[in-house]
C-alpha cells in the first residue's frame, strides 16, 4: 500500500532539480502521485477502506496545492511535470 524506500529514491532521483533535493515542488507532487497511484490500487480492492479513503483525499488536495503553487511559479515546469506524470489537468 505505501511506497518502499528504494522506489521513493528513485521517483526523488527522476524529479529532482539538483542533487540531494528533496523539497522542491516537483519532487513533492512526484512521491505524492506516486503514494495516490498506490493508495488507489489498494481501494480497487478494499473497497469499504474509509480511513484509506481519507487519506488519499487529503493527499489530493495536498497535490492540488501544490500544483497551483508551481503553476503560480513557473508555468513551463508545470506543463512538463503533468505532463511526465500523465495528470490531466
Amino acid at each position: 500500500m505505501s511506497i518502499t524506500s528504494e522506489r521513493k529514491q528513485e521517483v526523488i532521483k527522476d524529479f529532482a532539480r539538483k542533487e540531494g533535493d528533496t523539497g522542491s515542488p516537483e519532487v513533492q507532487i512526484a512521491v505524492l502521485t506516486e503514494r495516490i497511484n498506490n493508495l488507489t490500487q489498494h481501494l480497487s480492492t478494499h473497497a469499504k477502506d474509509v480511513h484509506s479513503r481519507r487519506g488519499l483525499l487529503i493527499m489530493v488536495g495536498q497535490r492540488r496545492r501544490l500544483l497551483d503553487y508551481l503553476k503560480a511559479k513557473s508555468v513551463a515546469s508545470y506543463e512538463e511535470l503533468i505532463k511526465r506524470l500523465g495528470l490531466r489537468r
